[in-house]
This record gives structure tokens, C-alpha cells and sequence, in this order.
């Protein structure tokens, strides 16, 4: 094996090296795998949460401040875990509702300010909640009528 083959081996091991740590790096910084803490988690616990998924966005004022992490069944009822970026104080008496973007768009936790001096720290629970609107039943009810009957007046 001559020098320049040694050479061409080395330059192509370092390239592929090189590649793999770009990869990773990628990997981490598109994934939000990040090796910083930069937030705090809060849960929520809705009556339904009907069509909120993981990863959704948690937003206040318009404004994306995190994401749902998991969503649990607990008691009959749904509990939602929020990671909240750490530069974002929630008050512990903030209004959590699952809202959906446009018509038919995803659904998305939105998060009202409450006023309170007291702000919720990891683990926190959001003890406001407000449960999506339910567009199916007021469709069916709309269409059909009420399943009730009007007792005729005497």
C-alpha cells in the first residue's frame, strides 16, 4: 500500500466521521433533543380533549410556548402534560382550553394569563381548563333537532 492510498483512506475515514457528527448535530437541533433544561412541564386535566394530540402546540396570545408532551387517561378524564419554555411564567390561576386552528384545522392547547402573584412551577397543575367545542354534536343536533320531546301545554 502506497502513501497516497494511506492518504486517500484517511481523508475518506475523516469525511465519513465528519458527516456522522453532522448527522448527529442535525438530529439533535431539528429533534429538540437539546442537552439544556430550557423548560418545565404543567399538566392539565380536560373533561375531553377530543382530537388533541402529542406534540401539539401550547400557545398564549397567539404566540407558541411549547407543546404537548403526552396525554393520559386519569379518573374518566384527560390529563394533558405541557412542556412550557422556562422563559414563560404561567399564574397559577390560568386558563387552559383546547382550541382548534381555522374550521377544521389541528387542535392546540391556548393558555389565557390568569392575574395572580403565584406562578406554577415544574409539575404544576392548570386547575382552569375549558374543553374543546364539539362542531359533531352541535351539527347532529342541528340537523335532527333535539332528542327531547316538548310536552304539549295543558
Amino acid at each position: 500500500m502506497g502513501p497516497e492510498r494511506k492518504r486517500l483512506e484517511f481523508g475518506v475515514g475523516l469525511f465519513i466521521i465528519l458527516g456522522l457528527f453532522c448527522l448527529g448535530y442535525l438530529s439533535f437541533t431539528l429533534g429538540n433533543l437539546g442537552f439544556g433544561n430550557d423548560s418545565y412541564v404543567v399538566k392539565a386535566v380536560f373533561s375531553t380533549v377530543s382530537g388533541l394530540k402529542s406534540r401539539a402546540q401550547v400557545m398564549m396570545a397567539g404566540v407558541s410556548i411549547g407543546e404537548v408532551k403526552d396525554i393520559r387517561l386519569k379518573n374518566d378524564r384527560a390529563e394533558v402534560l405541557m412542556s412550557i419554555q422556562k422563559k414563560v411564567k404561567l399564574e397559577d390561576d390560568s386558563i387552559a382550553s383546547v382550541k382548534t386552528m381555522g374550521i377544521i384545522g389541528d387542535k392546540y392547547v391556548s393558555i389565557t394569563p390568569g392575574a395572580s402573584d403565584t406562578y406554577l412551577k415544574n409539575g404544576g397543575v392548570i386547575m382552569e381548563t375549558e374543553a374543546p367545542l364539539d362542531i359533531e354534536s352541535l351539527i347532529s343536533k342541528f340537523v335532527f333537532g333535539s332528542m327531547e320531546q316538548k310536552k304539549p301545554a295543558k
